[in-house]
Formats: structure tokens, C-alpha cells, sequence
């Protein structure tokens, strides 16, 4: 009886619900991302690759395993959802993250624009813990 109340909000693997998620564009579907930013993620992950391969052949094959555990500890600790986003500080500074000097650093970060909807803390922590569906926050106006 209780799937009889759910309303289904995925038809066919595709979220069809626009008031919720939006409409969907079909241009991300067709055109992949740009060559340069393709180009940037592979070689990240091999620079990443090549350190872990530095690591355990200096350290040990105990090493990475750590650091794979302590990465994923930091990846799961969030604020919940509310007026003050998740910062993930701690994984910033474990990965390195921290020196890195993005858009967000000298252009604004969007989360502070005047456009932007304030945070719904119950329908957030309701996606978070899989009761609700869609985005946790409405991105903007």
C-alpha cells in the first residue's frame, strides 16, 4: 500500500518533474565538455596516479590505504543544509585543495548572489536522508 501513495518522479531513468528539476536541455546530452577541460581532469588523475605509486613504493602499500580512508571521512563530515553551505575545509586542506586559486576566489562565489533562493533546511535534510527527491536547494530565481 505504501507505493500506491509515492508518485513517481522518475519515468524511464529521466527526471520528468520541471517545476522541480527544471527543464531538461538536451545540448549537455549531445556535446561533451571542452577538450581543454578533459585534457585538465585526465592529467589530474594521472598526476594523482603517479603520486600514489611514489607513496607506496616509499612508504609502504599501508599508506595509501590510509589516506584513502582518511579521505573519505572528510568527504562524508557536511553542514547540514541551511544559510551556511558546507565549506569541506577539512578536505580541502588534506587534498590540497586550499592553495588552489579558482574562479570563486577572485570573481564572487555564485552561492552569494542577491538572485539566489535561501535554503529550505527541512526539504534539504529530507534529500539528504532519501525521504524527498530533487534538489536540495533551488539554485535561483
Amino acid at each position: 500500500m505504501e507505493s500506491q501513495k509515492k508518485i513517481a518522479h522518475e519515468i524511464g531513468g529521466m527526471k520528468n518533474d520541471a517545476l522541480r528539476f527544471g527543464l531538461h536541455g538536451v545540448k549537455s546530452d549531445i556535446l561533451g565538455s571542452h577538450p581543454l577541460e578533459t585534457a585538465y581532469e585526465s592529467g589530474k588523475q594521472s598526476q594523482e596516479e603517479m603520486k600514489r605509486r611514489v607513496i607506496t613504493h616509499t612508504y609502504g602499500a599501508a599508506l595509501p590505504l590510509k589516506m584513502d580512508l582518511d579521505r573519505q571521512i572528510l568527504s562524508r563530515f557536511q553542514r547540514p543544509p541551511g544559510p551556511i553551505p558546507s565549506s569541506m575545509l577539512g578536505l580541502e586542506v588534506y587534498t590540497g585543495a586550499l592553495d588552489n586559486f579558482g574562479f570563486e576566489d577572485y570573481l564572487n562565489d555564485p552561492r552569494e548572489s542577491e538572485t539566489l533562493k535561501p535554503v529550505d533546511f527541512h526539504h534539504g535534510m529530507e534529500v539528504r536522508l532519501g525521504l524527498s527527491k530533487g534538489p536540495a536547494s533551488p539554485s535561483f530565481m
